[in-house]
């Protein structure tokens, strides 16, 4: 069955990566809640929101290549199991440094999960299909970022901190195992590439990154994870400062989700209105100001409305990033390109909260989100410079013209 033809995989796919998504929303506040309760301070919740992304950061480009050259099933179930496995252990956790490692395993199975699972998309929609796929494949995501804040904020009991995040955690775990039920024959067998010869040999790294439209997909995806991460790891912080119960902080990162979902159920026509550079600019341009803004005091209704606006700015950037990387990805380097990516992801997700532990330290916890204010706004003139568009247009004709016709 070749690309275009049946959608049922991403309906089963969109399931799993919701359930999965889900226990990771869920899992990063209830770490952040524990640490907290365990004697961290914001240094230290910086530090385990970094660890998170290290292992991922030197994994990616490995599994992409492997990706490449086989199939994309077979690392669902296997992100699905380290998900499960460090959400749980990371419960049982008794010290900062043992849940420092298991959040570690968290993101790993998150990377495994996340590289299978766009590859498959890119890999199995016909070209014109990829935007609407990719938001429609996000919209998983999305609806676990919804219900995950909600549910953890439930759990995790003002009087019981430690024993109700832990609980959270010990949920999460369980919660991601459900995603096993959408994973069955989720992959074409005849989508997957064929066999490379000796005289196919891998395109280097440094060509992918050098490729028009490549660079700007991967600082644009960078700024936009940072928010979203920095976002559900420092907001339970800020709210503990300005005494925001745990339950009313799940409720605000789950409207932030929820104005995302709707973000990307209008991506079409947005996309026909506006066209897909001057969206990833406006959305990024405003984002930035939204970011700095949760940096003032303002009382929880306006905190809400703004994390709603925001939700709906940061639900642009991911998978218009996705298709500008993958359509302008050279042939035969789409899952190593996602990769790379991936890697920029997970180097914000490093970098971005070793920043905003020292930021929060040195001037308090809502200073990261100037910070991210900083970093969106920078990514803003790059979208706005970014031959995105253009080259993916290019790229699709240029893979339409070279297939052979296939009814639709």
């Amino acid at each position: 069955m070749g690309p275009g033809r049946n959608r049922g995989w991403l309906l089963r796919l969109v399931i799993a990566f919701g359930f999965a998504q889900g226990a990771v929303s869920m899992a990063r506040p209830a770490v952040s809640y524990r640490a907290l309760a365990l004697g961290a301070d914001e240094r230290a919740i910086g530090v385990i929101a970094g660890v998170y992304a290290l292992l991922p950061l030197f994994a990616a480009v490995p599994l992409g290549r492997r990706t490449d050259n086989g199939r994309c099933a077979p690392l669902l179930p296997v992100g699905v199991l380290l998900i499960s496995g460090g959400c749980a252990l990371s419960g049982l956790a008794g010290s900062l440094w043992t849940m420092a490692l298991w959040s570690g395993v968290m993101g790993l199975g998150h990377l495994c999960f996340v590289i299978g699972s766009q590859s498959l998309v890119a890999r199995q929609s016909a070209p014109h299909e990829q935007d609407r796929n990719f938001g429609h494949f996000t919209i998983g995501a999305s609806l676990g970022q919804l219900i995950g804040p909600i549910a953890a904020g439930r759990l995790i009991d003002d009087a019981d901190r430690a024993g109700g995040s832990a609980l959270a955690l010990l949920v999460a775990g369980a919660g991601c195992a459900v995603a096993f039920t959408s994973l069955w024959r989720i992959e074409h067998r005849d989508t997957a590439p064929a066999p490379r010869t000796g005289s196919g040999a891998r395109v280097p790294v440094t060509r992918i990154l050098r490729t028009r439209g490549v660079p700007a997909g991967i600082l644009v995806s960078l700024a936009v994870l940072s928010a979203t991460d920095i976002l559900t790891a420092y907001l339970p912080v800020v709210g503990d400062q300005r005494g925001i119960a745990p339950s009313v902080v799940g409720v605000l990162l789950s409207v932030r989700a929820a104005a995302t979902i709707a973000c990307r159920l209008v991506l079409t026509p947005l996309l026909r209105l506006c066209g897909r550079t001057p969206l990833l600019t406006a959305t990024c341009l405003l984002a930035a100001l939204l970011c700095a803004g949760i940096a003032l005091p303002v009382p929880v209704p306006w905190l809400a409305v703004i994390l709603a606006v925001l939700g709906f700015c940061l639900g642009v950037g991911q998978p218009l990033s996705m298709t500008t990387v993958v359509q302008a990805a050279p042939d035969g380097a789409r899952s190593t390109a996602l990769a790379l990516r991936l890697t920029g992801n997970r180097l914000g997700q490093v970098a971005a909260p070793a920043a905003a532990g020292l930021t929060a330290g040195l001037a308090g916890a809502a200073a990261p989100f100037v910070m991210l204010g900083a970093l969106l706004l920078l990514s803003s003139g790059v979208a706005l410079r970014s031959p995105g568009e253009q080259v993916g247009n290019n790229s699709a004709r240029r893979k339409a013209s070279s297939a052979p016709a296939r009814r639709t």
